[in-house]
């Protein structure tokens, strides 16, 4: 339930489409989102990982830049064991076609905007076409349920939603000083990344608000450090208990990962009527109507 004046907590994501930490981390979110339910107010920045305002010159070589960058999704995903395609065909030129269309499905409805993003990252991880065009952007998202196509694409044109998401660059690169100098263990320990002469949040990144006071958790970290921040900046938290059945997750969330039946269910095993689709390192699950209508079962 919903406490009494709303919610406690804010929580800032820090994000991107096209980021496979962003990507691996998806399991721990969703298990944080359930775990917090109506005691959090949950907002996404989204920090434009691929600028062509910071980036350098192209690579010379673009197919052996999209070699290497697939063995470094491989990496990643050796730490997050998040699904990644065997045939990425190209590394995504920019960031901005997708976050303008997340940012523009988020005037729809929550629903919406939630399988819009699934969508625009699977494009790269699962599909292996990254959604860095308008016409990639629609192609990824094709079926979505109660998505209003038409209304996306004059939203992810509008000068209001270009503003918003260069808003979100700009707060992407005013990081909290805790990050600037952050010496954290691990593959991705968070600290601000200097790009373009300018610091930015590593993606992901949390910033959590409460009336105790104010946390940032950046980088790769374990759901319980997520939680126990929440806890620390509000302090009468009170986490779900339980956890919801593979039926319940896979009809809330319509497409889960093997890490997010585990995280979020606590078994592996997906529902009966799941759609197995088969990446480079693992399986995605697909409810049966999403799997009518996903590109990556109707792809050739």
């Amino acid at each position: 339930m919903t406490p009494v004046g709303g919610p406690v907590v804010e929580v800032v994501e820090f994000t991107d489409p096209a980021c496979p930490w962003a990507w691996g981390s998806e399991p721990t979110f969703r298990r944080l989102r359930y775990a917090l339910g109506g005691q959090v107010a949950w907002r996404r920045v989204f920090g434009i990982l691929f600028d062509e305002d910071e980036d350098e010159d192209p690579a010379p070589d673009p197919d052996a830049e999209t070699r290497w960058y697939r063995g470094f999704i491989a990496g990643i995903a050796a730490h997050t064991r998040a699904p990644h395609t065997p045939r990425l065909q190209w590394v995504a030129r920019t960031s901005w076609p997708a976050s303008l269309a997340a940012k523009a499905a988020e005037s729809q409805s929550a629903d919406v905007a939630e399988r819009v993003l699934r969508r625009l990252r699977e494009a790269t991880f699962v599909l292996g076409t990254p959604a860095d065009t308008e016409d990639g952007v629609l192609a990824a998202v094709a079926g979505v349920p109660g998505l209003d196509k038409p209304r996306l694409l004059r939203d992810m044109r509008a000068d209001a939603t270009r503003q918003a998401v260069r808003r979100d660059w700009t707060e992407t690169r005013r990081p909290d000083h805790r990050v600037l100098r952050l010496d954290a263990p691990g593959p991705h320990g968070g600290r601000a990344k200097l790009v373009g002469g300018r610091h930015r949040y590593a993606l992901p990144t949390l910033l959590l608000t409460g009336p105790g006071g104010r946390a940032v958790v950046p980088g790769w970290r374990r759901y319980e450090e997520y939680l126990d921040a929440a806890c620390q900046v509000a302090p009468g938290l009170r986490p779900a208990p339980g956890l919801p059945c593979a039926e319940e997750a896979l009809e809330g969330h319509r497409s889960l990962t093997e890490p997010e039946l585990e995280l979020l269910t606590g078994c592996p095993d997906p529902p009966a009527r799941a759609v197995r689709v088969d990446t480079g390192n693992g399986l995605l699950w697909l409810h049966p109507d999403e799997a009518r209508v996903h590109p990556a079962v109707l792809r050739p």
